[in-house]
């Protein structure tokens, strides 16, 4: 069986970074945003789109006919949202199968939990997560910094949703981890090389 290693994490934590630099020293795959691309292609739906079914509980209308019973009617945006969620679930399925992997994100801890993924979880306190953010913002984004503390608890906040609606567990939640990282104050290059010694 390949060795697989999962990444979940705060916003802002640093996890992604620590999961490429992981990868890079342990000469194994790293999967994060490319799933995005992949399951855009699969699906004909756009990026934007998928990773935004890929980081929030699909939101389930229900329109209701009163009349001798109520019926519910076929959502097709649920829908939709569902067959984004089945590919990315056979996606990184195939992904873990083709070779040793570090997967950030998507719940992969819990869908590949047969596979005995090592399950890490990033998090850090809020100045850290902060600065972290405002060091590596994306070009042409300015937020103030009191838009962006809303922005890393709205992220968060839908991360632990998905997680919830997806698996029934706890995002975060220590006991569905193998190992729990802080990295607050801490230099994400130092911490993947000692992160190293302990998986090589």
């Amino acid at each position: 069986m390949n060795r697989i290693i999962t990444i979940g994490r705060e916003f802002g934590s640093g996890g992604r970074e620590l999961g490429r630099r992981l990868s890079e020293k342990l000469g194994i795959a790293y999967y994060d945003k490319e799933i995005i691309t992949e399951i855009s292609k699969r699906t004909q739906l756009s990026e934007e789109y998928v990773h935004q079914v890929s980081e929030k509980r699909p939101l389930i209308s229900f329109p209701i006919h009163v009349g001798q019973s109520l019926l519910v009617t076929p959502d097709p945006v649920f829908q939709q949202n569902m067959s984004v969620l089945s590919e990315q679930y056979k996606l990184l399925t195939e992904l873990a199968e083709k070779s040793d992997c570090i997967i950030v994100g998507r719940c992969a801890d819990y869908v590949l939990r047969e596979m005995n993924p090592f399950r890490i979880f990033v998090y850090a306190d809020t100045e850290s997560k902060l600065k972290r953010c405002m060091e590596r913002s994306e070009p042409g984004e300015h937020l103030t910094e009191k838009e962006l503390r809303k922005k890393m608890k709205d992220v968060d906040r839908s991360r632990a949703q998905y997680c919830e609606f997806c698996s029934q567990q706890k995002w975060g939640d220590k006991s569905y981890y193998d190992l729990l990282i802080n990295t607050s104050g801490k230099n994400i290059k130092q911490l993947s090389n000692s992160l190293y010694e302990y998986l090589k």
